[in-house]
């Protein structure tokens, strides 16, 4: 593919991965719009992205001549979509190089794949017989970290409500990272799970795990990553993670709403008890019991989303064409650009790592007194758009000691031109606001 244009300023080598950004954006109908008489300036991406026709095509495609359920027909349109179903499964798979198809769980989002985990190690906590790993009590403990977002913070408080487990974190530091100082009294022989973000949906922090992975190996617990904010940007295996679980949505990553996935191994996958009853998931049933199929289809239960799923290996097929390493040092230099574009901005504060290492293309920041809802609505009047809030990272923010920020997020198909946009709307944000 040809090479994006660098920057003035930005490193030159010519060694790296590039793709035509001009030639990626023409895939994406919705980038041709006009908001409020401008062009579309979308910064949202790490709240969900666009899809490209490919992935359009593929759904439509499938409802209109595939359209049926999977697993119960041996007709042609039942077996086409089974075919297409599993085939999905397959490349998501690939992927992330999971050593093992039946390792990836369809779920509907990052956060249900979060919850099946926790709700499993309930009833786990349940079953005596149950592989200890996965049962809790008093005495047991939950670690996660101060940046999470709120789906890998509620249902690890709920389960400690459930089980009498504790929950204990990680602060963040000035400068946006995870404070690992305390690891080793943090992560001890009491710790059952650690669940920790790859890449904060906020701070743009990416988190370096090695340290708490040895940790986490040393005392015999296991360890989650939400992965929801690095896989869809950058090159993600399984196997060099050491990981226990993985989740991440598809939403993000150019594929539909309605479709997640949960990683596991498979022998965890195999000792966890199911979470949702019902068709699908079981192996025999009668009136006095049941049991229960094997993973994948143990934690699947009723129709899945079926179409949602293949769009999802279609959105998997056109970012491994482009390129997720390409992806990812696009990325890399949009940031750069963007902090130091930002930094130009009298007033401006920007939250977590202020230099392009180690952060992924999420920047959250703060305009002297201007609330950020003002900001994200004059800015959509001028085309671009941003999200505002606390970003389901409230705790983020109470310790930043802002109510809430404006965040700008990156993908495959962002220019510098948009974040040109971004600044000059600050910009006019400060003439309105004085």
């Amino acid at each position: 593919m040809t090479t994006i244009a660098i920057p003035p300023g930005m490193p030159q080598y010519d060694d790296v991965p590039r793709y035509d950004v001009a030639a990626v954006r023409a895939d994406f109908p919705i980038l041709a719009r006009e908001i409020n008489g401008h062009p579309l300036v979308y910064l949202d991406s790490a709240n969900t992205s666009h899809k490209p026709r490919q992935v359009l095509d593929v759904l439509a495609e499938h409802y209109a001549r595939h359209n049926a359920n999977v697993s119960r027909s041996v007709h042609t349109l039942g077996t086409e979509a089974t075919e297409a179903y599993e085939g999905a499964r397959g490349k998501v798979a690939a992927f992330v190089n999971a050593p093992s198809v039946d390792e990836v769980v369809f779920t509907k989002n990052s956060t249900e794949a979060i919850n099946i985990v926790a709700y499993a190690f309930s009833n786990a906590s349940l079953r005596p017989d149950a592989d200890p790993r996965l049962r809790l009590g008093p005495g047991d403990e939950i670690v996660i970290s101060e940046m999470e977002h709120h789906s890998n913070i509620v249902p690890w408080q709920l389960l400690a409500e459930r089980t009498g487990a504790t929950l204990r974190w990680f602060p963040v530091t000035d400068n946006g990272r995870l404070d690992e100082s305390g690891l080793t009294d943090l992560v001890n022989e009491r710790t059952k799970i650690v669940s920790l973000v790859h890449m904060s949906n906020i701070l743009g922090t990416v988190n370096a795990t090695s340290r708490i992975t040895a940790r986490v190996r040393e005392v015999g617990a296991l360890l989650l990553l939400d992965c929801s904010q690095s896989v869809p940007h950058m090159p993600i295996d399984v196997v060099d993670l050491d990981a226990d679980f993985i989740v991440f949505t598809g939403h993000k990553m150019c594929g539909p709403t309605g479709i997640g996935v949960l990683w596991g191994r498979t022998e965890l996958l195999a000792a966890m008890p199911p979470v949702f009853g019902g068709g699908s998931m079981i192996e025999t049933v009668t009136m006095a019991g049941s049991t229960y199929a094997a993973p994948p289809a143990r934690f699947e239960a009723g129709t899945p989303p079926i179409a949602e799923a293949v769009a999802l290996g279609a959105a998997v097929d056109y970012l491994t064409g482009v390129g997720m390493p390409a992806i990812q040092w696009h990325e890399k230099q949009l940031t750069a650009y963007a902090l130091d574009a930002l930094r130009t901005v009298p007033g401006l504060r920007i939250f977590g790592p202020e230099v392009p290492v180690g952060r992924g293309g999420t920047i959250s920041f703060a305009l002297g007194d201007v609330h950020p809802h003002d900001v994200g609505q004059v800015l959509d009047s001028l085309g671009v758009q941003v999200r505002v809030g606390h970003h389901c990272a409230r705790p983020v923010c109470a310790r930043f000691g802002v109510p809430a920020t404006t965040r700008a997020s990156f993908y495959l198909y962002t220019t510098t031109e948009e974040i040109d946009a971004l600044v000059a709307g600050l910009e006019q944000v400060r003439k309105v606001f004085g």
